[in-house]
C-alpha cells in the first residue's frame, strides 16, 4: 500500500528517494516521484513487477537510482510470485533481472547493476536460500558505493566553483536521483555545506519537469537561492545575466566523454561554449560504458507522445498531431568543459584523459 505524506520545503527531512526495508524478506520502499512536489507519496515494491513499472513510469528515475531499484528488484525475485512459478530461486533471480533490463534503455547504470546481480546469481547457484542473503549484500553494497560516489564527486567538482558563483543546471541530478546527495547537485550541496555562496538557475526541463518538479524541490529543502526558468529561456539567462558554470548529470556517458543526459541538455551546452560559460557533466563511473566511443552508439529512449501533447493529463495540443518524444540526447565532449567523478576531475575531456583517469 502507498503512505501518502506531506512535503516540508523548508527541510532536508524527507526519506531517501531509494530504501530497502528490513532482511532478505523485507521490501523496496522508493519515493513516487511523479507526484512531487505537490504530495510525498511513498511506494511499498513487495514483488519485482512493482519496481518494474515504477522505474518504466518515472516514479523512480536518475541512472545510479534506477540501477539500485533494479539490485533490490532482483532481491524481490526470491520471494512472492516470482520465486513460485520458477523451478529454483536462481531462476528467479535470473529471469527477474533480465525482466528488469527491459525498463529503460539510456541509463547504463540499470545494465552495470544487473551485471553485477548476476554474477552473484552464477557464483550463489548451490546455494538455495542463501541466495537471497547474497543478492541483498550485494544490492546494499550497490546502494554504499553510489552515496559514497556522490559525495566525493560533490567534493572534487566544488574545487571548481567559487564563493558567490551562480550556477545553471537541466533535469534532477539530486538526491533523488542517486542514493544520497546526487552528482551536478552534489557539488552544489557540498559548496553550501563548505560555507560557499551560490545561486542556482534550474531549468523546468520539459516535457515532465524535472527541473521545476524536483530540483527546485530539492534545492529549496536545502535553502539554496534558486530560480527556476523555462528551457526557452536558457541562452538568454547566459546572455543577460552572469553565470560562472552549468553542472548537470548524464545517464551514459562514451569512453570519449561524449555524454547522454535528459533531453535540452544538448542545447544548453551549445549556448555555454558560444557564451564562454563552463559546461560540467558530474556523473559516477558507472555511468561511464567504456564499450562505447561516439554518442550517436548511444540507445535513445522514445517516450510516449502524451507526455508532450497532455502533460500530467492537461491536454496541450490537437488530437491527431505527431509528436516526437526521445528522453535525452548527446552532448559531444568537446562541448564539455570537464567530467566529474568520484575519482577526480576530467579535464580536457578525450578519450585518452578518460582511460587515465580510470587506469
Amino acid at each position: 500500500m502507498n503512505q501518502p505524506t506531506t512535503p516540508n520545503p523548508t527541510t532536508s527531512s524527507s526519506p531517501a528517494a531509494v530504501q530497502w526495508i528490513g532482511e532478505s524478506d523485507g521490501y523496496l520502499q522508493l519515493i513516487d516521484q511523479t507526484l512531487l512536489p505537490g504530495e510525498l507519496r511513498l511506494i511499498k515494491c513487495h514483488n519485482v513487477e512493482t519496481v518494474w513499472e515504477a522505474i518504466k513510469t518515472l516514479r523512480v528515475r536518475g541512472a545510479p537510482a534506477i540501477g539500485i531499484a533494479a539490485a533490490y528488484g532482483v532481491v524481490l525475485s526470491q520471494h512472492g510470485k516470482t520465486a513460485a512459478h520458477s523451478t529454483s530461486l536462481a531462476e528467479a533471480a535470473t529471469s527477474a533481472a533480465k525482466y528488469l533490463a527491459t525498463s529503460r534503455p539510456t541509463a547504463v547504470n540499470l545494465f552495470w547493476a544487473l551485471d553485477r546481480m548476476d554474477h552473484v546469481i552464477n557464483a550463489s547457484r548451490a546455494g538455495g536460500s542463501e541466495l537471497g542473503q547474497a543478492l541483498l549484500a550485494e544490492a546494499r553494497a550497490i546502494h554504499e558505493e553510489d552515496r559514497a560516489m556522490c559525495h566525493a564527486i560533490g567534493r572534487h567538482g566544488a574545487e571548481l566553483i567559487p564563493d558567490g558563483a551562480t550556477l545553471m543546471t537541466h533535469c534532477n541530478a539530486g538526491g533523488l536521483a542517486t542514493a544520497e546527495y546526487g552528482t551536478a547537485l552534489s557539488v552544489m550541496f557540498t559548496c553550501q555545506d563548505q560555507g560557499k555562496s551560490i545561486q542556482v538557475y534550474a531549468d523546468e526541463t520539459r516535457p515532465l519537469w524535472q527541473g521545476a518538479r524536483l530540483t527546485a524541490w530539492e534545492l529549496q529543502q536545502r535553502n539554496i537561492p534558486t530560480t527556476i526558468i523555462c528551457d526557452s529561456m536558457s541562452a538568454h539567462v547566459m546572455q543577460t545575466r552572469k553565470i560562472d558554470a552549468v553542472i548537470v548529470g548524464a545517464d551514459r556517458i562514451t569512453s570519449r566523454g561524449d555524454a547522454a543526459n535528459k533531453i535540452g541538455t544538448y542545447g544548453l551546452a551549445v549556448s555555454a561554449k558560444f557564451h564562454g560559460v563552463p559546461f560540467y557533466v558530474a556523473a559516477p563511473s558507472s555511468t561511464f560504458d567504456m564499450t562505447l566511443s561516439d554518442g550517436a552508439e548511444i540507445p535513445i529512449e522514445q517516450r510516449d507522445h502524451q507526455e508532450v501533447i497532455a502533460p500530467y493529463g492537461q491536454k496541450l495540443a490537437p488530437s491527431g498531431i505527431d509528436v516526437y518524444n526521445p528522453a535525452f540526447d548527446v552532448t559531444p565532449a568537446e562541448l564539455i568543459t570537464a567530467l566529474i567523478t568520484e575519482r577526480g576531475v576530467v579535464q580536457p575531456v578525450t578519450a585518452e584523459a578518460i582511460a587515465k583517469h580510470f587506469a
